[in-house]
């Protein structure tokens, strides 16, 4: 089973990196008794974004919930300022407003919305820059192989998967604009150079931790 939880894992991501928890170091432990999985995140930093943490624990509170097999999970977020709120709110079973009561000032489904289109965009200047030095205007899905990134992000956005569609949009699906794709280069630039710069807090945070 431990294999199944960990692939569960690797299926949540930060909302912000678009990189999966496993991937990025964010998965401090998990132990398995019998149909019991209980599982420890930890964060580069203890004053990440409350919303952010509680999306990242609740997304793979319920990940390992649909591991079969699984009966009872409990999931815990460490070394965090809001560790004890949150941690209590997973094991009540509540959401995100009704743990954070005043504090919950922005609907989550929101924040899972930009940053869903963040990722988009994202991955389509990936895609583009992989089919360089070719006419970017006149580039469509069909030039893109299967099972790139960019068809995921696209799906999650209800957009068009036909060949025949513009691989250049704006973060919309629509028309790009005149700088389009400048804009979605600096976006990918900065989530890469967010990535590195967490996986390095995270590392100097806890240099001699062994994952388990």
């Amino acid at each position: 089973m431990r294999d199944q939880v960990w692939a569960a894992l690797a299926t949540v991501v930060d909302p912000e990196l678009d990189r999966p928890l496993t991937e990025l170091g964010f998965v401090r432990s998990v132990a398995i008794d019998g149909a019991a999985v209980e599982v420890h995140l930890r964060l580069p930093t203890s004053f990440c974004a409350p919303n952010f943490a509680w999306l990242m624990a609740s997304d793979a509170y319920d990940a390992v919930a649909d591991v079969p097999g699984v009966r009872h999970v409990v999931v815990e977020l460490d070394d965090h300022h809001d560790s004890e709120l949150i941690n209590r709110g997973l094991a009540a079973g509540k959401g995100y407003r009704e743990t954070f009561g005043h504090e919950a000032l922005e609907s989550l489904d929101e924040l899972r919305e930009t940053f869903r289109r963040k990722a988009y965009v994202v991955a389509m200047e990936r895609a583009i820059t992989r089919l360089l030095p070719r006419n970017v205007a006149e580039l469509t899905l069909a030039d893109v192989p299967d099972g790139d990134p960019v068809f995921r992000h696209r799906a999650a956005l209800g957009l068009s998967l036909d060949g025949s569609e513009p691989l250049l949009t704006d973060q919309y699906g629509g028309p790009p604009g005149p700088l389009e794709l400048r804009r979605a280069r600096s976006v990918r630039i900065s989530v890469e150079g967010n990535a590195h710069f967490c996986r390095g807090l995270l590392a100097t945070r806890y240099e001699n931790e062994v994952l388990t």
